[in-house]
This record gives structure tokens, C-alpha cells and sequence, in this order.
């Protein structure tokens, strides 16, 4: 028996098999979170299928409403913040990086997350303390990259009290409108790990340009817990992409697309990868492209404060996949 290479059109159409088929299963492991969301809430539907079109998406935009000139913010603890810097800076380019948790503050979150058991890939059948990672991979049979805190990160009153600083909610209400609400509250570790599935990653939304759609307009700050080097999976975003999107990206059913397809249109110098000491924090329009890249070297725990337009799920902490 004699094996060749395929020609070039038989290249490309084994790649493009390949393709498709992991686009069906990305779209199938997704299902029953789809169907959750649908049953507790049909207005889910038209959201999620007309959000990702920039023209839904700016009718959607003209609804939200000015904030109050008199409203005033309470104390918060990010001192020297000018929000009407960080709400121009996200217009523009759809990310502002500069807050700075308290020592105080991301200490005692890291504190709680170190000695806390955590829940693998989003399953709360995989439940391992952080310290035991190796082990609990052993114990599973497959590896864990991720591990949620999911409600319990609710015990943790510094955690809290990040999601709870006024100045958060303003700066939210100033950009998406005065309806603005905390719809997402999540703690998280990324591990480094081997032999890792395509399918564990987009859950875990690591290693892939993609935008988000939880609502018609949100605002997601981000917290590093402990120090991020380029070793350690730091965040992404391809500033301006929120503003704008081809129309081959406004009509896919799927949020994740290749670094080709996304620096193509946006340029190779759009891309801001976001590294720094614990306590580091950034928000970001997730409507832009960005990604969680892969640790290598090193655990990354980060804190999410995530505001929407719309009611949260009820059934789930935050937008919890359903896991079958």
C-alpha cells in the first residue's frame, strides 16, 4: 500500500470536515444550557439571535436611558478613578485598564480561594481544593482546567464588597444606560494543564477570539487575584472590535472565531494582552472579541463583576452552563 498527500483542494476539504465538526459539537454541548435559558426566560431568544447584528444591536443601544445628573456615588475603594475617563476610554476602544484592587482586599479573596474547594470545568460533580489540583486530576481521570467557586464565592465578604463599590455600578450606569444591574459575581482558577480537549477550552472561553452574548449590552470588570505574566494565561481584547463586525461575524450561530479571521479585519495591533501584579484590574465591552489564554507555567485566579441591561438567570449563579 503506497500513502501520498492529498492534493490541495483534498487538504482543504478534510480541513473544512474538520472544522464543521468541531463547530457541531461546540454548538451541541451547548444545547441544554441554550434550552435552560430559553424555558426560564423566551425574551433569551430574540437576544441571542439578533445581538450579535450591529444593526439590533444600536436600536438596542438607543433604549438606554441617561443617568441622573444628581446621583451620587458612595464611597468607594478605588480612589483617583475618573469615571468619565474610564467611560470615554470604553466607548473608543472598549477597554479601560488601571483600577487597583486594595491589598487588603485581593489578599483576603486569594486567601479564601486558596483554602476554599473549587468545582473542575464547570461541573460541580469535579470538587478539589486548588492545592490538590494534580491529585484531583488523577482521582477524575481527565484534566481540570478550570475550577468555579460558583455561589459560594458569596461567603467571602471582600468579594462582596467588590462586587457591591458604588463606583462600579456608575460607571456601568453611565455606559449602558441607567438600567444597568450586577448580573455576574464569578472567582475562578485557570490550571495549567496537559491534554486538554478544544471542547474544555470554549467552555472555559480560553485559547479563543470570541464575544459574549448574556444580554444586549454588558460590562464586565476583571480582577487579577495574583500576579499575571505571560505565563500565567493573562486576558486579551482586540481594541475598537466592539464598535464594529463584518457581516460573516454577525451571522454565525458561533461567538469564537481564529486569530486569522479576527486580526485580519481589527489589524495585528489591536490585540492588548493584559499582564500585571495581583490586585490589577481592567473593564472591558465583551461584546469586543477577546480571550482567556492558556496558563502554562503557573495558576491564574481572577474575579469577574459583570452588568447587563436584563434580569439574571435565576436557576444558576451568573450564567452557569448546564453540564450533561
Amino acid at each position: 500500500m503506497t500513502l501520498s498527500s492529498p492534493d490541495k483542494s483534498g487538504a482543504a476539504s478534510l480541513e473544512a470536515i474538520a472544522r464543521n465538526g468541531g463547530t457541531l459539537r461546540r454548538i451541541a454541548a451547548r444545547i441544554p444550557t441554550y434550552l435552560s435559558d430559553l424555558r426560564e426566560n423566551p425574551a433569551w431568544l430574540p437576544m441571542f439571535m439578533l445581538a450579535r447584528t450591529m444593526p439590533a444591536r444600536r436600536l438596542h443601544w438607543r433604549g438606554a436611558k441617561p443617568v441622573r445628573p444628581a446621583r451620587n456615588v458612595g464611597e468607594t475603594m478605588f480612589a483617583g478613578v475618573d469615571r468619565d475617563a474610564v467611560v470615554g476610554a470604553l466607548r473608543t476602544e472598549g477597554l479601560y485598564s488601571g483600577l487597583m484592587l486594595p491589598a487588603a482586599i485581593h489578599e483576603e479573596i486569594a486567601r479564601f480561594a486558596e483554602r476554599t474547594p473549587c468545582f473542575g470545568n464547570f461541573d460541580r460533580r469535579l470538587e478539589f481544593l486548588p492545592e490538590k489540583h494534580a491529585d484531583a486530576e488523577k482521582h477524575f481521570g481527565r484534566p481540570l482546567l478550570s475550577g468555579h467557586y460558583f455561589e459560594r464565592v458569596l461567603d467571602c465578604n471582600a468579594a462582596v464588597a467588590v462586587q457591591r463599590d458604588p463606583l462600579l455600578l456608575d460607571i456601568a450606569a453611565h455606559y449602558l444606560g441607567s438600567q444597568a444591574k450586577l448580573i455576574t459575581t464569578r472567582v475562578w482558577w485557570s490550571f495549567p494543564t496537559g491534554g486538554v480537549s478544544d471542547a474544555d477550552k470554549n467552555m472555559a472561553s480560553l485559547g479563543k477570539y470570541h464575544f459574549d452574548l448574556d444580554d444586549w449590552r454588558m460590562l464586565k470588570f476583571f480582577f487579577y487575584l495574583v500576579p499575571v505574566d505571560n505565563d500565567t494565561g493573562p486576558h486579551v481584547y482586540v481594541r475598537g472590535s466592539h464598535n464594529r463586525r463584518i457581516l460573516k461575524h454577525q451571522l454565525t450561530l458561533l461567538v469564537g472565531h481564529s486569530a486569522e479571521e479576527v486580526l485580519g479585519v481589527y489589524g495585528e495591533q489591536s490585540p492588548v494582552t493584559l499582564t500585571g501584579q495581583a490586585g490589577l484590574g481592567f473593564v472591558e465591552d465583551p461584546f469586543g472579541f477577546h480571550m482567556g489564554t492558556v496558563p502554562t507555567r503557573t495558576p491564574r485566579l481572577m474575579m469577574e463583576v459583570g452588568f447587563g441591561v436584563s434580569p439574571p438567570s435565576r436557576r444558576r449563579f451568573h450564567g452557569e452552563p448546564v453540564i450533561r
